[in-house]
């Protein structure tokens, strides 16, 4: 029998062989299953986690986003880990530099019916990034730019408020604010809420909307009521034959082109007739809900009615396709001049391609908008804010570094970007001088060693304000920022809305003797010598 089994051995397998053949292979994929589990990167890389079908959360790190902005995204990395070290372990020689922690939150993600662009994402990061460099180039404590995803459609911004309201509690390295939050919609209305009820100060850098309001939520653009006062008190210079038309976004979750839409119909409807003539459209921003960007009816009927002045409660990104719709509709004779009134952050690079341009002028027809910020102010030598001589340089050799594409100022979404991180950072600041004013410190504790909290923050936000000294105006701890100098009143009146922000009306393509139609200031009625 022995040589029977080793004759077996011999010439193939035994029961033992074929056992161990069968054991060996599945041992050795289970080690390798465990291996790779316990090596492969994360379905989110920088620390973000997996919620909806996106990465979203809050991190200092670099992490996966739209191709336009990852090189912009590891620069701003690379910042965070710099002022960390600066705190952990300087160099030899050097005091510890405390820093306070600035969440951006916001889409880094796009697609054609996101609520931000791609080239809206990439400027406002490159804005938020050159505050940054630009508060770590001077004195007192440093500072991290935490990038806060909360989702393309910003629904995932759950997650990210819980991430946030734990960074709050850090008395280290606290967190000073969040900005962001850049579209009016029924999502950011909720987040904004819910980071109040945290008392996390906030600030909008675009937000429009009049009715986005909330107790720890500032916005830095003037808001939809603002701009229409600054339409009206151009309109009264400018009335036109008072044909009007309106053409408005019919989505009904749109906070912002509801509020526009309203707030236009109050102003200009018995002046214009807006009730009697009017259409609207699907914009294209936000879930599918049937065709976007139609426009031939409105075309149509703004032709066959003569319509001299057309009020457009809208997203910038939908006004091309209504241009261009216009100049093809043949019922327009286009011999009389049309003009088309617009609120907005600026004036979106796609209004002002080469195609667009000519398209206008072949049709007569001029955009006139009431902004946030005026494109080219950068070109004028007098006019423009005088805070953006500052932000200009930093941006320029950024712009050199990562390219923002064509005309990268003119939508205004670096410049309020900035201001808006800018307002924290300064709010910061003071709260910090102010915390330490008198103190010494340790070997373990540096001077200064105070840490304000997100109240004081916030106590010194809204204190920053304009005062009538009854000869003249004087702006007290206000934020001199790219896109004006402006405070923010602790008023009910007000709701944390800038006050004396420039509002200025623009028109392109730009007519002889410049675009520039005059600047209205917020809450100028306020104060008896006007704004300073």
């Amino acid at each position: 029998m022995l040589l029977s089994r080793l004759r077996r051995r011999r010439n193939g397998f035994g029961p033992l062989d074929k056992a161990i053949a069968v054991v060996v292979p599945l041992v050795l994929i289970a080690v390798g299953v465990v291996v790779y589990l316990a090596l492969r990167p994360d379905d989110c890389a920088g620390g973000l986690a997996k919620h909806g079908g996106e990465c979203v959360g809050v991190t200092e790190d670099a992490f996966d986003a739209d191709d336009d902005v990852e090189g912009l995204i590891r620069a701003v990395a690379d910042e965070n880990e710099r002022v960390k070290r600066a705190w952990e372990s300087p160099e030899k020689g050097e005091n510890p530099i405390p820093y306070g922690r600035i969440a951006l939150m916001m889409p880094f993600t796009s697609d054609d019916s996101s609520a931000m662009t791609a080239a809206m994402i990439r400027r406002a990061l490159a804005g938020a990034h050159v505050a940054q460099v630009r508060a770590n180039s001077a004195g007192g404590p440093h500072y991290q730019l935490l990038m806060a995803h909360d989702g393309k459609d910003l629904d995932q911004w759950r997650p990210v408020v819980d991430d946030l309201s734990e960074i709050a509690d850090d008395h280290e390295s606290p967190l000073v604010g969040v900005m962001g939050l850049p579209s009016s919609t029924p999502e950011t209305r909720d987040a904004m809420n819910s980071l109040s009820r945290h008392r996390i100060a906030t600030v909008g850098p675009v937000i429009t909307s009049a009715d986005m309001n909330a107790p720890y939520f500032f916005k830095t653009s003037p808001n939809n009521q603002m701009m229409v006062d600054a339409l009206d008190q151009h309109l009264k210079k400018n009335p036109g034959k008072k044909k009007g038309f309106l053409v408005f976004d019919s989505r009904p979750d749109d906070v912002y082109s509801r509020n526009l839409q309203r707030l236009m119909e109050q102003k200009f409807d018995a002046a214009y007739g807006l009730r009697k003539r009017s259409a609207s459209f699907l914009g294209s921003t936000g879930p599918a809900a049937g065709i976007p960007q139609r426009f031939q009816s409105a075309a149509q009927k703004i032709c066959v009615t003569d319509s001299d002045t057309v009020f457009f409660a809208g997203r910038d990104q939908d006004l091309p396709a209504l241009v261009k719709r216009l100049s093809q509709e043949p019922s327009c004779d286009h011999r009389t001049p049309l003009r088309i009134l617009k609120v907005g952050i600026g004036l979106e690079p796609t209004l002002t391609t080469d195609e667009l341009t000519k398209m206008l002028r072949e049709t007569k027809t001029s955009i006139v908008a009431a902004a946030s910020v005026a494109p080219r102010w950068e070109q004028q030598k007098s006019g423009a804010p005088v805070g953006l001589r500052d932000f200009l340089p930093v941006f320029d050799k950024l712009h050199k570094r990562f390219d923002f594409g064509a005309k990268p100022l003119d939508d205004g979404y670096a410049i309020m970007y900035h201001d808006a991180f800018m307002l924290l950072a300064n709010a910061f600041d003071r709260s910090f001088t102010d915390a330490n004013e008198g103190r010494g410190g340790t070997e373990k504790s540096p001077s200064p060693s105070g840490t304000p909290t997100k109240d004081d923050v916030y106590n010194t936000l809204i204190d920053a304000s304009i005062v009538d000294t009854g000869e003249t105006t004087r702006c007290i701890g206000c934020l001199r920022g790219a896109a004006g100098t402006y405070g923010f009143e602790k008023s009910s009146d007000t709701e944390q809305w800038p006050v004396c922000k420039p509002v200025p009306v623009i028109e392109y393509p730009t007519p002889k003797g410049g675009g520039s139609l005059g600047s209205y200031r917020t809450f100028q009625k306020t104060f008896k010598n006007g704004c300073p």
